[in-house]
């Protein structure tokens, strides 16, 4: 079982230790490019830089890489609390096709003792008049680092783009099951969050890839950008593995929603996390 950070509070060299080993060791920001100016030591940079293993099936943005890049929690980092994400939405003005690289504008709207809300402007970084995506988020501090914690070196991954680069899905662990259920294995310490809970990352990659597979399994194309997603996080997953339960609805001739479940099996298949994903046609 992994440690929970928080229970190093009374120990402030080990808690920082600890720290920084959890943020240098997690997946999720350094495989898709996303530095954060409030963790990391550095000159800021709010831009990723796009591959094809962030694209869906006719070349727009998964929403899952615009999640990791904008979680929006309230600008909670974890030199200041112990962030745990609440709810996230995302919705596409543009599906990005073409776009090399993104910028994202993000916002604090309000912090309280243990809520914080924030949201971002997601745009062409080349041509920042261009619109592609707008995120809200809402997160809550479960609690309170020792003082005098200070910016990390960061520790990106150098993934170059290829055709031959896995889906984001298989980075993950992502599999589908010969059930037909999409899953997460067991918790580890690449994708956990430093409270040794499953972090939004994997989340994110995984209820998307269910979610697509079902829609395209109705529409009969891969061809669908994402139009919209909503993610509520009701508890924190702490052991795995993590199943995906998904119900699809059709919409409009080009528009198909799925709602989706995930339950930590490793816990009594207790529910962790619920969304809806709307996809359309590309035309």
């Amino acid at each position: 079982m992994l440690r929970d950070i928080r229970e190093l509070t009374g120990s402030p060299e080990e808690y920082a230790a600890e720290l920084r080993r959890r943020w240098g060791g997690l997946l999720s920001y350094r495989y898709i490019g996303r530095s954060y100016a409030q963790m990391d030591l550095g000159p800021e940079d709010n831009t990723v830089t796009l591959r094809r293993d962030m694209r869906d099936g006719a070349g727009g943005l998964l929403l899952a890489v615009l999640g990791i890049a904008s979680p929006e929690g309230g600008h909670m980092s974890d030199l200041e609390a112990v962030p745990n994400p609440v709810i996230h939405s995302c919705q596409i003005l543009d599906p990005g096709v073409g776009v090399a690289r993104i910028a994202i504008l993000s916002e604090e709207l309000k912090r309280g003792r243990q809520m914080g809300y924030s949201r971002s402007k997601i745009v062409d970084a080349d041509r920042p008049a261009r619109v592609l995506a707008l995120t809200e988020g809402q997160g809550i501090s479960i609690g309170t680092p020792p003082e005098g914690l200070t910016r990390m070196e960061a520790n990106p991954l150098e993934v170059v783009d290829s055709p031959d680069l896995p889906p984001l899905w298989e980075v993950f662990g992502a599999r589908r099951r010969p059930d037909g259920r999409w899953a997460l294995p067991e918790l580890s310490a690449d994708v956990a969050s430093p409270d040794a809970a499953l972090h939004i990352g994997p989340q994110f990659v995984v209820l998307e890839a269910a979610a697509r597979h079902r829609a395209a399994e109705l529409t009969g194309t891969t061809g669908l950008h994402g139009v919209s997603s909503h993610v509520m996080f009701l508890a924190r997953g702490k052991a795995g593995p993590f199943r995906v339960d998904t119900e699809v609805i059709p919409g409009s001739p080009d528009t198909v929603a799925v709602r989706v479940m995930m339950h930590d099996e490793g816990t009594g298949d207790r529910l962790t996390t619920v969304g809806s994903y709307l996809f359309r046609a590309a035309r």
